[in-house]
């Protein structure tokens, strides 16, 4: 059975850089790892405790079933305002509940951004990952910064740059490793 990596994209926009940057990532992963991408976030409803109830509200029980049958997860994210995009965090503080054992905890997690700036959105990379650590999620020290985003991507949409390429294909061939480390740790 292959690995599921569950692609999710900090930005909602049509032609997304970082909707670009999973399908990129998607052409580096080792034989027998899939990437299926998450297409829900618009959905969710803003995070409200009083809501956070049984059942859940259908679009909320979506993103947590797809967080809990995934095998690791990569997050590709914008920077908004030096932070991060308020669909993702409104979709983990959905995907961290019920706390301590939400769908998150232990699951390996990658977080890569794209932005049009220099800098490739790493303050809301760092973010991301200081929010998922909270979260109990088990985050890989690695990140991959995509400035300058809409010249980063070729006609195919594969990364320009060779270096980023083989940042972003030893990104996810160790993301994999660890999902299939976890996997293999829970089955025994």
């Amino acid at each position: 059975m292959a690995l599921r990596i569950l692609g999710i994209s900090g930005s909602l926009r049509r032609g997304s850089h970082n909707a670009n940057l999973l399908r990129a990532a998607a052409e580096l992963l080792p034989p027998g790892v899939e990437l299926e991408v998450f297409d829900g976030l618009r959905e969710l409803p803003p995070y409200d405790a009083d809501r956070d109830a049984q059942p859940a509200d259908p679009a909320v029980a979506r993103l947590r079933e797809a967080i809990a049958s995934a095998d690791g997860i990569l997050i590709a994210t914008p920077e908004y305002n030096g932070s991060i995009p308020g669909v993702l965090k409104n979709a983990l503080d959905w995907a961290s509940r019920p706390f301590p054992d939400s769908a998150l905890r232990g699951k390996p997690v990658a977080v890569t951004g794209a932005s049009t700036g220099l800098f490739g959105a790493v303050w809301a990379q760092a973010e991301t990952r200081k929010v998922l650590g909270i979260i109990g999620a088990d985050v890989l020290d690695h990140e991959l910064p995509v400035g300058q985003a809409d010249t980063a991507f070729g006609a195919n949409g594969e990364l320009v740059e060779p270096e980023q390429r083989a940042v972003l294909s030893d990104l996810v061939h160790v993301l994999a490793a660890r999902a299939g480390a976890e996997e293999a740790r829970a089955a025994a």
